[in-house]
């Protein structure tokens, strides 16, 4: 005698939504679909789809909030010893969200490079993410000059990192582990800037040779601090998030590298006021590539 069995759940209606908006941009095109197509197809009415998303755009990203809340509730509770490990995990969490459905984020991928629309919101998400692992940094290496500049700086090389792990993962369609180029990118980061925060850290207070205490300075510069040999990047390492380069934004001033040659290298990285953090990693990645 068979077990009886029960009426089957239904998908809640943000899943069922989206799927409906995203086999409707992979028919017809993004462009070419309208907010009508979708409730059509889901079967619901206008108002049920704008209680779930503001735009079609935030259909193509559903899950995008859910992991903004998981990955500010770790950051929350995570251990404090180690700041620049903790956002190195925090970033896996986006990771592991693309990996649960590697078709979906794959097909995302495709129909974001085709989109400009669709890339200027992925922007905008990237850059949530960023500012969420900077507010985690802020908090540990404190608010204003060299601290917040830190803080900045680390949030969006880890952005980077992970984004270029997660890049080559995508174009290869999918296949394969995709923790392991991330892991390798996010061990670059961490070996570079764990090293660099912990000298920091123990140098705090103690006078440098020039007379100038550990803290602030009047200069507003950040060294990275010394390294012997710096590790390999991987061979498509890149400092910008996959839409960043056609965002048409105009260039502000650069930003000048000053390495210093001998035993310990050091690079100094001074920025005008207002430089976007891309361009800062950008060129410190590319003086690192000299060196």
């Amino acid at each position: 005698m068979s077990e009886a069995r029960g009426p089957e759940k239904k998908a809640p209606m943000r899943e069922v939504l989206a799927q409906a908006a995203f086999q409707l941009f992979l028919e017809r095109g993004f462009e070419r679909t309208t907010v009508d197509d979708i409730v059509a197809r889901a079967g619901v009415g206008r108002r049920s789809f704008f209680r779930y998303f503001p735009s079609k755009e935030d259909a193509v990203f559903p899950d995008h909030e859910r992991c903004l809340a998981e990955m500010t509730e770790f950051l929350a509770v995570v251990d404090g010893g180690d700041p620049v490990g903790a956002v190195c995990d925090a970033a896996r969490i986006v990771l592991r969200m693309y990996a649960a459905n590697p078709e979906f984020s794959v097909q995302r991928y495709r129909l974001t490079r085709e989109v400009p629309g669709l890339r200027t919101y992925e922007l905008s998400v990237v850059r949530r993410y960023e500012q969420t692992l900077a507010g985690h940094l802020r908090g540990r290496f404190g608010e204003g000059g060299d601290g917040e500049l830190r803080a900045e700086v680390i949030a969006a090389s880890v952005v980077a990192a992970h984004n270029n792990g997660l890049r080559l993962w995508l174009r290869s369609g999918g296949e394969g582990d995709p923790e392991v180029a991330v892991d390798h990118a996010l061990a670059l980061v961490r070996e570079v800037w764990g090293r660099s925060v912990a000298e920091a850290e123990a140098g705090a207070g103690a006078p440098s040779p020039e007379g100038g205490g550990g803290g602030e300075g009047a200069s507003g510069v950040l060294a990275a601090g010394p390294a012997a040999s710096p590790p390999a990047a991987p061979s498509s390492a890149g400092p910008l998030p996959a839409s960043t380069a056609s965002s048409g934004s105009a260039p502000a001033p650069p930003a000048s590298l000053f390495p210093v040659s001998g035993d310990g290298e050091v690079i100094v990285m001074v920025a005008r006021k207002g430089t976007p953090m891309w361009r800062v990693v950008q060129q410190i990645e590319a003086a690192v590539g000299e060196n």
